[in-house]
This record gives structure tokens, sequence and C-alpha cells, in this order.
């Protein structure tokens, strides 16, 4: 069954009303009838629900709930991945793929060693596409919320938000020794964990970004022998903290 995302303001129990792209996509691509239900998720608040349509129109389509669904597809873990920007096809593979693994929210980060240089005018634009990308992501893949793409951050402002997380994690090729399963083990037994993940871009991270996250906190990690592509580490990353901590 598709979702489909909706606002605080449009839902006036019993009715939620959905409006814009969905709407055609509901009637034209789904081609849904009066009668048929849809799961629909307030994404401000993660509620779901199993509602029946009851009125089509040309820009809005009303339906009736008719069962409240418990949260499930959200796990006590947020993952935060910070990745350094790369060519934007890839940034796009990025968030599409990290968002159906589980990740809570995506920053993209100039670095050093970035080819891509976005700048402020453009910069608006990109994020309202990469966001959309999301959005679609969550709706794919029956997430309750639609992960949030922030804006561009720096390695100083980076560094500045290491303190709010309970682990912040750097993949880094040239670390050998401390493997990202070492320091998984030792938040193993909390809950509610805020974890923030730091992904150099095409040429990595330069040795001076590396020793400016250390020294505010950041875990560099090895992910083992094989030096492995930028769009594939946020991946490999999720998927052995949702192994490791999830279930």
């Amino acid at each position: 069954m598709s979702k489909f995302f909706v606002k605080t303001n449009q839902i006036k129990e019993p009715n939620i009303e959905i409006l814009g792209a969905d709407v055609n996509h509901i009637k034209n691509v789904l081609r849904k009838n009066i009668g048929e239900e849809l799961e629909i998720c307030n994404k401000e608040n993660s509620n779901n629900y199993i509602a029946k349509i009851e009125k089509i129109e040309n820009n809005c389509i009303t339906c009736k709930i008719i069962k409240i669904l418990t949260n499930t597809s959200e796990k006590n873990v947020q993952i935060h991945i910070l990745q350094g920007l790369p060519k934007a096809d890839k940034m796009e593979l990025v968030i599409q793929k990290s968002v159906e693994l589980g990740a809570y929210e995506i920053t993209p980060i100039a670095m050093k060693r970035c080819i891509v240089k976005i700048n402020a005018k453009d910069e608006s634009k990109k994020i309202q596409r990469w966001q959309k990308i999301s959005e679609v992501a969550a709706k794919q893949c029956g997430r309750n919320i639609v992960p949030k793409i922030n804006n561009i951050k720096n390695i100083k402002e980076v560094c500045s938000i290491i303190k709010d997380y309970d682990i912040v994690l750097v993949a880094y090729e040239k670390e050998k020794e401390n493997k990202l399963k070492t320091e998984l083990q030792k938040i193993k037994d909390k809950t509610n964990v805020k974890i923030a993940v730091i992904i150099g871009p095409e040429g990595g991270i330069e040795p001076e970004e590396v020793q400016q996250l250390q020294q505010n906190g950041a875990k560099v990690v090895t992910l083992g022998t094989r030096i492995l592509r930028t769009e594939t580490v946020a991946l490999s990353i999720i998927s052995n903290i949702t192994y490791e901590l999830e279930f």
C-alpha cells in the first residue's frame, strides 16, 4: 500500500485532506477510486493512519480515518549522515539509499577535497531537490518521517555539534586499528542513541580535518581493508549500525 505524507492542518478528524502533487499521483498513476484505502502519515508527528477515499476533486482528495497504526518503522537509533559533497548524482544516491536504510537526517559538508563547489545562490535549489528525493524515498520504503536535508556546513560547524551526539564516527581510509564494531559495542546498551557519521568526498578527508574532528571528540574508524567509494560508505555504515544496535 502506498504511503502519503500530510501536515497537521490537513487532518480534520475523522477526515484527512490530501493536496498538491499527491492528488495527481493517486488519481492518474495509482488510479485509486472512492472506497479504496490509503496509508497516510502526519510528517510532523509521525502518526500513521489507514484512511478510505470518500471524495475525489481536482485539487483535493478527502479520506476518512478508519484505523490508527502503531509506529513500527522508526527505531531507537537516530543516524545523522554528514556527507562530504560529492558530485551531484552521487549525493542523490547517498540521500535516496540512506533514507531507505533508516538515516534520520543528512547534512552535506564542504571539505577541502570536495570537487563540487556550491555557491549560496544555488544552495537553496539543491537543498529543495535533495529534500524531495528524501521524501520520495521515505514514501517508497514506508518511513514514518521524511528525513531532513540540512544546509551545507563546513568542518568548523560540524565540530561545534559533535557534543550533541552519543558518538560521532569518522570513516577514514588511513585508520587501520579502530574498528566500527569496537565503537558500536561501547554504546550497545544505550537507548534512544544519537549517532553522527562523517564521510569524506571522492578525494577523502584531509588529515588536518580528521585531526580537528578528533580534537572535538569524534572517533575515527576503519571499515576494513577495502577502500570504498564515497557513495558506498554511508550505506555500509548504516547497515552495520542497524545490525549491531537495532535488532
